[in-house]
This record gives structure tokens, sequence and C-alpha cells, in this order.
């Protein structure tokens, strides 16, 4: 129990230290270039985003579809 509580701390340490990333690369990129991104441009992104995910899930569902039927299994049988 110990061994999963340190993981999932060094995990979320993980997730903060790139999240802590992103927000200032983005905040600093903004600064510099002065580039302000409008409602469409953050609806645009926010579209894309969630497309990628269900693509995504879409996907690994389909593997784990695959691999439970035995779709995937090697046929010797030639």
């Amino acid at each position: 129990m110990k061994t999963v509580l340190i993981t999932i701390g060094v995990l979320l340490a993980f997730l903060a230290a790139a999240i802590w990333f992103a927000m200032s690369s983005w905040s600093s990129i903004g600064a510099d270039t002065h580039a302000d991104i409008s409602a469409h441009g953050y609806i645009a992104m926010a579209i894309g985003i969630v497309f990628s995910l269900l693509i995504g899930g879409g996907l690994m569902a389909l593997v784990f579809y695959s691999a439970r039927h035995g779709h995937d299994d090697v046929d010797h049988e030639l």
C-alpha cells in the first residue's frame, strides 16, 4: 500500500510539473508576441482536444475488443 501511495504521489508531482511548465510556456509566449486568442480559437482548440480524446479512446476500445475476441491471434494453419 505504501508503494502505491508513493507512486501516486510521484505521478501527481509529474502532472503538477507538466501543468506548471505548460502554463508558464503559454504565458511567456503570449507575453512576448502579444498574440491574443479569440473565442473562436479557444472553441477550435477545445473541439480538437475532445476529438483527439474520442479518437484515441475509440481506437483503444477497438484494440481491447480485438484482443479479447481473438482477432489478434496468429493463425498457423496456412
